[in-house]
């Protein structure tokens, strides 16, 4: 490991020399200084993998250069595999602040800590029971609303009730008649699904999956196979932001492998694309995007809450202005992006906050510094709303880039606002 930076600056000077471009010429092409390359090439300086990245798109190496600075994975372990069993208690524990948090104990543990501050799910009481099919349907129209508020407010304000309804749905369900039971096990399983993608934006990995596992178990209970494969699809998003674009290869290409249906197939093809652009392969990166739009415009209609996001009028299109970014394409990036970006409904904040990062990032690396500052100063009352830690990657990704411009004017007055947002959604 202590040879890469050095590999990497000779590798790096072989290929300008071979494509005619003296330091400074390189330098300017890819918005950095003669003295921060001059550095990079001497291997006094570690390269970053977004660097490596731009560098390989700007040479045509072929992604050579990234091969020699693999994406540094986050010191924490990766989800570990939680199981769990029928004599679970789910807490979700409220203080005055306002402030929840959720976990799942044994019965035991609940019983022992008799706090007055821990609401127990699932200690007994009236046997819930359903008149009716159409008393469930109040439960898809209290998703969907939930789903609308994901979209616009923090995770913090939208756990707590989906956590509840997903224990409510499931009592319900026990004491249902068998016909109904699948109907409200499916329906249980899609709010479990959706309390991991929150759980994740909220920035706890471990739980988004431990979520999602009780999202495929309560969907095969009810008969509704698509889930299994689609957890596999929320895995390779986990491992995507965490930038392990091996891991998130493989486990796109198994959900893509398990799926039964096109819509799934083409969700995990995405997220393979992702995986290939993280690790600098261009042409494997284009083939699961074009594999993704095949999958997708032959997807059926489904029945019950669609997986996968509903505000992206064209979803290959935008993950392939987020694939060009990590491609080191930038200038090309942004331009996907300003087209996809404008297309997003206005109430889709939580879209408009990711993408939006993402287009300015996209703006910024290409040199383009002032227009970048534009985007994020209107992006950022958007990024403080829906408080996501999965933006904030790419947000304190940009704030770095544009400190190497903290002389531009624009770039002086976004500043207080943009330390402001990145403490507040530390």
């Amino acid at each position: 490991m202590t040879q890469r930076p050095t590999l990497f600056g000779a590798e790096l000077r072989r290929l300008r020399i071979e494509a005619g471009l003296s330091l400074s010429r390189l330098a300017g092409i890819l918005h950095y200084s003669k003295g921060y390359l001059s550095k990079i090439e001497t291997g006094s300086k570690q390269p970053t993998p977004d660097f490596a990245r731009r560098c390989d798109a700007e040479l045509n190496a072929g992604g050579k250069l990234s091969e020699l600075v693999p994406d540094q994975s986050p010191e924490t372990p990766p989800p570990s595999e939680i199981t769990t069993n029928g004599d679970e208690v789910w807490v979700l524990r409220l203080d005055s602040s306002g402030s929840s948090s959720f976990q799942p104990m044994d019965r035991r543990s609940v019983l022992t800590a008799g706090a007055a501050s821990v609401v127990a799910f699932g200690l007994g009481g009236a046997r819930p029971a359903v008149a009716d099919t159409g008393s469930v349907e109040p439960f898809h129209v209290m998703f969907e609303q939930l789903r609308k508020l994901g979209q616009t407010t923090s995770p913090s304000l939208v756990l707590p009730p989906l956590i509840a309804q997903t224990h409510s749905l499931r009592a319900l369900a026990q004491n249902a008649k068998p016909g109904q039971a699948a109907e409200l096990l499916a329906l249980t399983a899609r709010y479990a699904e959706y309390a991991g993608w929150m759980t994740q934006e909220a920035g706890d990995d471990r739980a988004a999956m431990w979520w999602t596992d009780q999202s495929v178990e309560l969907a095969e209970a009810g008969g509704d196979r698509r889930l299994g494969a689609y957890a596999l699809v929320r895995r390779a998003v986990v491992d995507l932001y965490r930038h392990d674009a091996r891991q998130t290869i493989e486990v796109a290409q198994l959900a893509r492998q398990n799926a039964i249906t096109d819509h799934i197939r083409g969700w995990a093809a995405l997220h393979e694309a992702q995986g290939h652009a993280l690790a600098g392969d261009h042409d494997a990166s284009m083939r699961a995007l074009d594999l993704a739009r095949e999958h997708l415009n032959a997807a059926q209609p489904e029945a019950g809450p669609s997986l996968g996001s509903t505000n992206l009028s064209d979803p290959v299109s935008m993950v392939a202005g987020w694939c060009l970014h990590d491609l080191g394409r930038a200038r090309a990036a942004g331009e996907v992006l300003d087209r996809e970006v404008e297309a997003l409904p206005e109430q889709a904040l939580r879209s408009r906050a990711r993408y939006g990062i993402r287009r300015a990032l996209s703006h910024a690396t290409a040199g383009e510094i002032e227009h970048a500052c534009a985007l994020t100063a209107d992006a950022l009352p958007i990024v403080d709303a829906v408080s996501s830690a999965t933006v904030l990657n790419d947000l304190r990704k940009l704030s770095q880039l544009l400190a190497r411009h903290h002389r531009v004017p624009a770039v002086q007055a976004l500043q207080p606002a943009l330390i402001a947002s990145l403490h507040q959604n530390a």
